[in-house]
């Protein structure tokens, strides 16, 4: 495949995001019969983590939620470090940042769905020191308290999925308790307690663009931490840039790619690549030209702003 084949095949990501999130979001919950049994699938699977922030208690969950398995090693009675879930969660990091954000995780997708509904929308320009919250939860909540806070026989629990993962809730808890009458009944102030949360971040996500993976998701923690160093980048050609600011008012998650092409909370979307109008802006995986200059083939952009 020549260069320019494989720079118009790496575009069709940001035409068609949309696509690959929906497909994104049924291949990691692909077990669908389980929904209408209330049952979980319990498979080999569940021993690989997905990329994306998706609850293992679903019933159609196809692999293991990167952060709950992560938060299962550390909250274990015998704790011993992890290089599986821990080297999962680098790799996945390294490879494609916060790509997977942007493009393969189900409850970012459901945020963006919900921010389509027809009502006023809120800038966040002026709330980007929250965006280091979701670093405090990483460290307190994923990592510190299942740690510290253990019960009789050493075990810590899940903090993070426990008390504050909405995901849980619209994908674990609700399904199955339609499903399957046992749970329903079991339900009790916990479930009430995240059904609030669930609704406070719904209720956001149609005035404020992804709310939860700006401020409280610690799983886009993880990936914003490498997505400086990820195989996949964000290129800005300095040759064509007008410096027009055009991107910078399209972007959502409020980063200005000009200045920072690798910004951790740049989630790939291709929202300033389609705003461009001299096709300054593309997608680049692997490392080089880590400039920026006569990164991008204008031909080439161009055919995404159309």
């Amino acid at each position: 495949m020549d260069k320019k084949k494989k720079t118009k095949k790496i575009c069709f990501l940001a035409r068609f995001r949309w696509l690959i999130q929906a497909a994104a979001a049924v291949l990691t919950n692909i077990h669908l019969p389980n929904f209408f049994k209330g049952t979980l699938y319990q498979g080999k699977g569940k021993y690989a983590c997905v990329p994306g922030l998706n609850c293992y208690s679903c019933p159609g969950a196809a692999g293991a939620c990167p952060i709950g398995a992560f938060q299962a090693v550390i909250g274990s009675s015998k704790f011993k470090f992890s290089y599986y879930i821990t080297g999962s969660l680098i790799l996945m990091g390294v490879l494609l940042g916060r790509f997977i954000c942007g493009f393969l995780c189900p409850f970012g997708w459901l945020q963006e769905l919900l921010h389509k509904i027809p009502v006023p929308k809120l800038s966040t320009r002026k709330l980007k020191p929250l965006r280091y919250l979701k670093y405090v939860i990483l460290a307190v909540f994923v990592i510190m308290l299942p740690l510290i806070v253990v019960n009789e026989l050493g075990m810590g629990d899940p903090f993070f999925c426990k008390y504050i993962c909405p995901q849980g809730v619209v994908e674990g808890a609700i399904p199955l308790a339609i499903a399957n009458e046992g749970i329903r009944s079991a339900l009790g102030a916990l479930f009430s307690w995240k059904t609030g949360v669930l609704l406070a971040v719904v209720t956001a996500s149609m005035f404020i663009y992804r709310p939860f993976c700006k401020w409280i998701c610690p799983l886009g923690a993880v990936y914003a931490l490498l997505n400086h160093v990820s195989l996949f980048q964000m290129k800005v050609d300095k040759s064509k840039c007008v410096s027009c600011g055009a991107c910078a008012k399209a972007c959502k998650m409020d980063v200005d790619i000009t200045k920072s092409p690798n910004h951790s909370e740049c989630i790939r979307c291709g929202m300033c690549m389609k705003s461009c109008p001299t096709g300054a802006i593309c997608y680049k995986y692997g490392f080089g030209n880590k400039s920026g200059d006569k990164a991008c083939n204008s031909d080439e952009t161009k055919e995404i702003t159309k």
